[in-house]
């Protein structure tokens, strides 16, 4: 466990000290040593399409240069990569010498990959904590606690929201989703007896996430029983119900319907 504490304190030193910081969550925005840079200078959009390429298939080792094109522009040309190539490494080493390797952009031949060593990027930060926190959950809670509390901290909204039409940036955005789901879940899950409360407004925002997310409307209802306060909770499986026969015309699970069964029957 405590090499679990070493891994989270070493990933905050990084978010604070990383010479490369990325927002994809919300908004994109890169910072670099500490100061967040203008759009303009980027120049041409297709420059932030490619480093936000290399982001979404930063574990994809070695991209083909080819393959990128293709996936990126329909109409692109070898043209294209370079001059995006050349201002990604031109915002992230302005003052980089000539024919010197990139840092950040580590070429194979005709293929690429980001440096993660030397970049912090927020989704690459949230899975990590996520992690962490299901390797400690139920054997050091605290450090659960704390792993979770870490990621939803990062989660500022959906990935690359003006990419939500790409083909190449969905995969990322739902694994995304589904990480911060659990976090917040599994969180509310641990607080649950000592914070009622506190359970009720993660599984919210859950909720806010994906309306039809069953486990939160199941976890706020366990959360109003043990405060006490049946009319909320039967009222929190009505939202259940009528969430989930709008959009997909099904009924609660049968653990859903067992919790509810159980507190109307409380006298």
């Amino acid at each position: 466990m405590s090499q679990l504490l070493d891994t989270l304190d070493k990933l905050k030193t990084f978010q604070k000290n990383a010479p490369i910081r990325i927002q994809t969550l919300g908004q994109f925005n890169l910072w670099r040593n500490n100061t967040k840079i203008d759009p303009k200078e980027w120049g041409r959009d297709k420059t932030i399409q490619l480093l936000q390429y290399f982001i979404s298939n930063r574990h994809r080792h070695a991209l083909h240069k080819e393959k990128i094109m293709d996936h990126l522009w329909e109409e692109g040309d070898d043209r294209d990569f370079k001059v995006a190539l050349h201002g990604i490494n031109k915002v992230l080493e302005p003052e980089r010498p000539p024919r010197t390797e990139p840092t950040y952009i580590i070429r194979q031949g005709i293929s690429y990959q980001l440096n993660l060593e030397r970049i912090w990027i927020d989704v690459e930060a949230l899975e990590k904590y996520v992690i962490i926190g299901n390797e400690a959950l139920g054997e050091n809670n605290t450090i659960s606690k704390k792993a979770y509390k870490s990621a939803i901290e990062i989660y500022q909204g959906i990935y690359l929201p003006n990419r939500i039409y790409e083909d190449w940036s969905s995969e990322e955005r739902e694994k995304t989703q589904m990480l911060i789901l659990g976090a917040y879940i599994t969180l509310a899950e641990i607080l649950v007896e000592e914070n009622p409360t506190e359970s009720i407004r993660l599984a919210q925002n859950a909720i806010s996430i994906d309306p039809t997310w069953e486990d939160a409307y199941r976890l706020q209802m366990q959360a109003y029983r043990i405060k006490g306060n049946r009319p909320q909770a039967i009222k929190t499986y009505q939202k259940c119900v009528d969430v989930l026969d709008e959009e997909y015309g099904i009924d609660p699970l049968p653990e859903t319907k067992k919790l509810i069964k159980e507190i109307e029957e409380i006298s």
